[in-house]
């Protein structure tokens, strides 16, 4: 690691294979802790090239569990996290209501590494629990249109790292591996990214593995469409900014939605929302990101027809249904 840290310290980049090979060594933690924390905080000073992100996720994907759900119509909604906004959790609402609209759901998550509660912490404190096959999660998608891969589960490899994530409390590259390393690989995905930056670097990605995606980054740095500000929406077929009326909702201020300063408030939150109690803030972004979810996967129709599904999901309580299924 000494001659890696080295190399990296002036200046230099990993190829592809480089990079694979220095995360499946991580992996067999061939390195100490001090080390690894080392080769971590070279990429807190600069960003990752497309060859480091690449044959980092290769490693991973290599080494995760084997997940056959027996369909490829699957959708992952899932942002980068870490981008310090402190919301309630959108992203796991969302793939509830696209689940609750009658689209399949594969969504893969974790424990909050640099925020209050991540979709794990709020599905285990729901009653949810951990499925570490592939027979259960495909009775969840059969009897609920939602299936939960816990990250740490089926990515062992990743467990070695788990501690020094947690200590350093901060954004890290494993951050943005996260949403490129889901082992059910689903067919659709809408990643939510922080900045332009990591965004173009996932669209060169996403597009050399002919992937059906939909980047999204709201200009004032939230990994979601929050709609505090306009939208950044890239796709296989380009680019284009959306205001919020574009979207067919309001501008809202930012401490509407908050997710609470502590895991307890933030399953509060996700259940009044579920319920039909939550703001119309809260309800706006929860929809706008559903709908263009489902948007995405090119079967239900045009926005606005997505949008009505995620209504009649959220409103109808489909999307409660969903996750009592889940958890009764």
């Amino acid at each position: 690691m000494k001659e890696i840290l080295q190399y990296l310290f002036n200046h230099q980049t990993l190829s592809k294979a480089e990079a694979k090979s220095i995360m499946i060594e991580i992996a067999n933690s061939k390195f100490n802790e001090n080390e690894v924390t080392s080769f971590v905080t070279v990429f807190l000073m600069r960003s990752i090239t497309l060859d480091e992100l690449e044959g980092f996720s290769s490693a991973l994907l290599q080494l995760a569990q084997p997940v056959n759900l027996g369909t490829d119509d699957l959708v992952d909604i899932v942002g980068t996290g870490g981008d310090g906004k402190d919301t309630f959790n959108i992203s796991t609402l969302a793939s509830l209501v696209v689940a609750g609209a009658g689209q399949k759901v594969a969504k893969q998550g974790n424990y909050g590494a640099s925020s209050v509660s991540g979709a794990s912490n709020v599905l285990e404190n729901l009653g949810y629990k951990f499925k570490n096959n592939e027979e259960d999660l495909k009775n969840d998608l059969k009897k609920a249109n939602f299936c939960f891969l816990h990250a740490p589960v089926f990515h062992t490899a990743l467990r070695s790292v788990a501690p020094l994530r947690k200590n350093l409390g901060l954004k890290t590259f494993f951050n943005l591996l996260g949403p490129l390393i889901n082992p059910a690989r689903p067919k659709y995905s809408m990643i939510g990214v922080a900045n332009p930056e990591i965004g173009r670097i996932y669209q060169y990605l996403l597009q050399n593995r002919n992937a059906n995606f939909m980047i999204v980054n709201s200009l004032d740095g939230y990994d979601e469409i929050s709609l505090t500000s306009d939208t950044k929406i890239i796709d296989k077929h380009g680019e284009k900014i959306y205001s919020a009326e574009d979207l067919h909702f309001k501008n809202i201020d930012a401490e509407e939605i908050f997710g609470g300063k502590t895991q307890q408030a933030a399953s509060d939150i996700f259940v009044k929302i579920l319920e039909g109690k939550g703001s119309e803030a809260q309800n706006s972004v929860v929809l706008a990101n559903a709908a263009l979810a489902l948007q995405n996967t090119g079967k239900h129709g045009r926005y606005t027809d997505c949008l009505e599904m995620a209504k009649d999901s959220l409103f109808g309580k489909k999307a409660l249904k969903t996750l009592q299924s889940l958890i009764d």
